[in-house]
């Protein structure tokens, strides 16, 4: 039995995005490394003899580039001619490539079992189609006006997921003859045809990108597990006459500056330590030596830029920072809010995961002198096991 697959992508996501996710089409937001589409067709390539993307030809192109995929084919405006555009180019293939039966799966369901996919496949043996579905667990109610109308009963109702999978011919047939209408389920040409579709076993993590909280659960099953690791920095620079006072990456207003090698931004040099201690990658002079001239008077965003890349480079996540500048003077109240938004901009995270504060050593200690500043930081960061 030859097996074929319809990827679709051809959706605009406006549910996710309505959802608080990106603006990007659910299909392409970035999974594990990867888009979700990609993490679909690889699922599917071991288990069919061709697969064939539908949607944006050019975009299907680029992201599954390095796959062995059928050249993409643009989709439709509806999710019935998407699939009709489908069948219609595999009917095109020459007869040794033709398949028997055919899958059609949606591009935003990276999570698909083998088991699933011969499950639905094993159906079509002797039904002309096959979809996998799950139980609904929960009371159902139809609502009216913000209030419930009725409550539906349960029992023998299911949520249909894909792959379904259906003998190619018929469908073929069947979406010919019903052009111009619009199924939104694959299988609903077969019901409405009077042909005996299979039900069977579908998988709960089976899970089709529809919400943004929806993405999170799926990086839990395709992405790798990510460890906690915590890093610890500490910074001291002296001042020194004649120079601005950077903090934090901002230029706060004071009478003198920090002594350094780089523009002696202590906050952002605490920071840089404790990230590369979470990595286990040494301390910020392992990485830039005062030793070295390039570094002089640098700006030390770049500094703070490459540590954050360290993070992704190896697969990992800042979860959040706890800083702290100890002295006298300035006050760092009034600079905070503009510290935490450029280390966020600099680190590309939200704000709300960076904490900036400042403390005094009540007078006691060269902070105490007003003869430097000192700083304390603590990140935590996830990092693949």
């Amino acid at each position: 039995m030859r097996i074929a697959a319809i990827l679709l992508a051809a959706g605009s996501g406006s549910r996710y995005t309505a959802s608080g996710g990106s603006e990007t089409p659910k299909q392409y937001v970035q999974l594990a490394g990867a888009p979700v589409i990609w993490h679909a067709a690889r699922a599917l390539l071991p288990h069919v003899h061709c697969l064939l993307p539908v949607g944006d030809k050019a975009r299907l192109s680029e992201v599954l580039d390095g796959l062995d995929v059928l050249p993409p084919v643009d989709g439709g405006a509806t999710r019935q001619a998407s699939v009709r555009t489908g069948l219609e180019a595999l009917a095109a293939l020459p007869a040794e490539r033709r398949p028997d039966v055919v899958l059609v799966h949606d591009g935003a369901r990276p999570y698909v079992t083998e088991t699933l996919i011969h499950t639905v496949v094993q159906a079509l043996a002797d039904k002309p189609g096959a979809i996998p579905a799950v139980p609904v667990a929960d009371t159902l109610k139809r609502e009216h006006g913000g209030l419930i109308a009725d409550t539906v009963p349960r029992e023998h109702l299911f949520r249909a997921q894909t792959p379904q999978g259906f003998h190619f011919e018929t469908f073929l047939d069947l979406h010919r003859a019903a052009a111009g209408t619009d199924a939104t389920d694959d299988a609903r040409l077969l019901e409405d045809a009077g042909l005996k579709v299979a039900l069977v076993r579908g998988d709960e993590d089976n899970i089709k990108l529809t919400y943004k909280d929806d993405l999170m659960r799926l990086e839990r099953l395709v992405g790798q597990t990510l460890l906690p690791r915590v890093g610890m920095g500490y910074d001291v620079h002296a001042f020194e006459e004649g120079r601005p006072l950077i903090l934090c990456g901002i230029t706060v207003p004071h009478t003198k500056g920090l002594a350094g090698h780089s523009d002696a931004d202590v906050g952002i040099h605490a920071l840089c330590d404790a990230i590369y201690g979470a990595l286990a990658e040494g301390d910020i002079g392992r990485h830039f030596p005062p030793s070295q001239n390039e570094w002089k008077d640098a700006d030390s965003a770049r500094f703070l830029i490459h540590a954050g890349q360290r993070i992704r480079d190896r697969g990992g996540r800042l979860v959040n920072v706890d800083l702290t500048l100890i002295c006298e003077r300035p006050k760092i109240g009034p600079h905070a809010e503009a510290m935490r938004a450029r280390l966020a901009e600099l680190l590309e995270v939200e704000v709300s995961r960076i904490s900036v504060k400042a403390t005094t050593s009540e007078r006691l200690g060269f902070t105490g002198r007003e003869e430097g500043i000192a700083c304390t930081a603590a990140v935590s960061v996830l990092i693949p096991e």
